[in-house]
């Protein structure tokens, strides 16, 4: 209360405050029939009892009158509840103020929704109205919790570990490969800045400058689409070390976390476990998986190379053929036939994918159509190589390695989703499970032209001290000093140790992956003057908020986020500027017929 002219807020009056005259601020949360209101601040809510005698009847008016969420001053004197009255589900339920004058600040018109988390209201009216939503309890919640745990990284990293907090430029140029930047005109014909999508390249001439440890709360721009985990400006952790090691970056984030992590989450465990690549993709079909719960993918292409079974002699006949499967528990008993086929659909139509089921019958029998393909024996050795129970379904596929892990692995996720949706718990939102990804490959084959090679993650990420000798004969087998850091099935940060020669770095860009290196001349000419070995990493600040707090979107951890189409609905950007503006620009917009009319009408 320092600063201001309260002498409490809404949510700290307890029973010893009895008898004391207080003057509260905030807003009309709920006011019944002119007997008593509960006024609302950013700390709580308090009872106010409205006065009932002749000599506060101007009190009892002003109060009566004014509608929700109207701004009031109240002072009053904090009475005990009277028996039986008290409201154990409020911390100041105990007590309640007794108004003696009020003054109404500011009057509320009428509300578009109300200001209850509870009330369902669609996400472009919370977005429009972004100012009111603020006031939920729940998006107060949010964002504390998140200036606390920002709070906590910077005593651990500055005050505990010596990293200086640098804050790098936001107008820089385009950055070769990645995702697409925005464009920002300058007076200079012909001339953009881009907005970094990360400040990659400035933290590593951070280290070339010899600043040895860097910290940024940064501000980060893509040209994408919003998804619920994505936004066109976001805010990371952006973290780089001088002579360092994977192992080091790995160890100091582990600390951070530990260090920054709200009590009320419980404690996390150190270090967390860590798995390759190549490990997460064929036990859990992805990069990122999700080690709540089982389901886990397991190879059965051994098992059945002994069948006579047409189509899985057929996959197991390509060089990266394979036969997977993953056990549903109790899928007979939680899923529909609707929700088996949907599955089956799903696959098919996202990857291509056949699946066949399996069904473990009461009498431990099987029903599939793999069943008249195997005696007796192999089906019950089948039983014992899936570790089925009665009620499982199991989801087979057969195919090339990594189309077939990356289906179950989408098929474990919506299977968890249908199960959990019929009542069974599998992924408990308050546990958090931590993994380390690491050795990911270096390059990866262009979708739109698999011949050509390009980043798995950006251009500056050092190869794997084994497989150096590969960059320059093979550079697909090549494995990257990357690491991912995963929650709970989310990736919460990246990082690398990066490249530091000059002549490294050139050959990577040119001969590799057939980029300009002229756009890169002022980094590569940095690691020319004595660049040391460095390396960092960034967390997702917004997606690791949304996943402490359980919020369904980043959007709700953010202040004044994109809508789904990267829209502010608030402020209506981006908005139409004028050809007088854009003329020092050197700009002439060239309009679409029908929206040219839309804008004349």
């Amino acid at each position: 209360n320092s600063f201001v002219t309260r002498t409490n807020t809404c949510g700290e009056l307890r029973s010893a405050h009895v008898g004391q005259e207080v003057t509260l601020y905030g807003w009309i949360q709920y006011q019944r029939q002119g007997l008593f209101l509960v006024l609302r601040d950013f700390q709580g809510l308090t009872q106010i009892i409205i006065p009932q005698d002749e000599a506060h009847s101007h009190v009892k008016e002003l109060l009566s009158n004014a509608p929700v969420e109207s701004v009031v001053r109240v002072t009053g004197i904090v009475s005990p509840c009277p028996l039986g009255q008290e409201n154990p589900k409020m911390p100041t339920g105990d007590i309640e103020v007794k108004a003696e004058t009020a003054e109404i600040l500011n009057s509320c018109k009428k509300l578009p929704f109300e200001i209850k988390d509870f009330i369902k209201k669609s996400e472009a009216l919370r977005m429009q109205y972004r100012y009111l939503d603020l006031r939920s309890f729940q998006l107060q919640y949010n964002l504390r919790l998140r200036s606390q745990i920002v709070m906590r990284m910077r005593e651990y990293l500055c005050n505990l570990h010596g990293f200086v907090d640098v804050e790098t430029p936001t107008l820089f140029k385009r950055t070769p490969g990645g995702a697409k930047e925005f464009l920002v005109p300058s007076r200079e014909a012909g001339k953009f800045y881009s907005l970094p999508q990360s400040p990659q390249q400035f933290k590593q001439l951070l280290m070339v400058g010899g600043l040895d440890r860097y910290f940024q709360v940064a501000r980060c721009y893509r040209d994408e689409g919003s998804r619920p985990d994505r936004q066109p400006e976001f805010t990371q952790i952006d973290i780089e070390m001088s002579f360092v090691d994977q192992a080091g970056i790995q160890r100091l984030i582990e600390g951070l976390l530990q260090y920054s992590w709200p009590e009320e989450r419980g404690c996390i465990m150190t270090p967390f476990p860590s798995m390759t690549y190549e490990e997460a993709l064929a036990d859990y079909g992805t990069d990122k998986p999700d080690t709540r719960f089982g389901m886990k993918i397991v190879d059965i292409g051994d098992f059945l190379r002994r069948s006579d079974i047409q189509f899985v002699q057929n996959a197991l006949s390509y060089p990266r053929g394979t036969v997977k499967a993953i056990c549903i528990p109790r899928g007979v008993r939680y899923l529909k036939n609707k929700d088996l086929e949907s599955l089956k659909e799903s696959a098919k139509s996202q990857f291509n994918q056949e699946i066949m089921e399996i069904i473990c019958k009461p009498d431990g029998s099987l029903k599939s159509l793999l069943t008249k393909f195997l005696g007796e024996k192999q089906q019950s050795e089948l039983i014992q190589e899936l570790n089925m129970q009665v009620d499982d379904v199991v989801l087979l596929a057969a195919g090339e390695h990594k189309q077939v892990c990356s289906a179950l692995g989408s098929l474990r996720l919506e299977s968890a989703d249908l199960l959990e949706a019929a009542g069974l718990v599998l992924r408990d939102p308050m546990t958090f499970h931590f993994l380390w990804v690491v050795d990911f490959p270096l390059f990866l084959p262009k979708e739109e032209n698999p011949t050509e090679l390009e980043s798995a993650h950006h251009p500056f990420t050092a190869p794997h001290p084994s497989d150096t000798n590969l960059l320059y004969s093979d550079p697909t087998k090549v494995r990257s000093q990357h690491y991912d850091l995963v929650l709970n099935g989310s990736e919460v940060g990246g990082g690398s140790i990066r490249i530091h020669s000059a002549e490294q770095q050139r050959f990577v860009l040119e001969k590799v992956l057939k980029e300009d290196s002229a756009v890169l001349s002022h980094l590569l000419e940095a690691l020319e003057f004595g660049a040391p070995p460095h390396g960092g990493i960034a967390l997702g600040l917004d997606r690791l908020i949304s996943l402490v707090v359980d919020a369904p979107s980043i959007r709700d951890v953010i202040a004044f986020p994109k809508s789904f189409r990267g829209r502010d609905l608030m402020g209506n950007a981006p908005d139409y500027v004028t050809p007088e503006e854009l003329e020092s620009y050197h700009i002439q917009v060239s309009w679409p017929l029908a929206e040219k009319e839309a804008k004349q009408n």
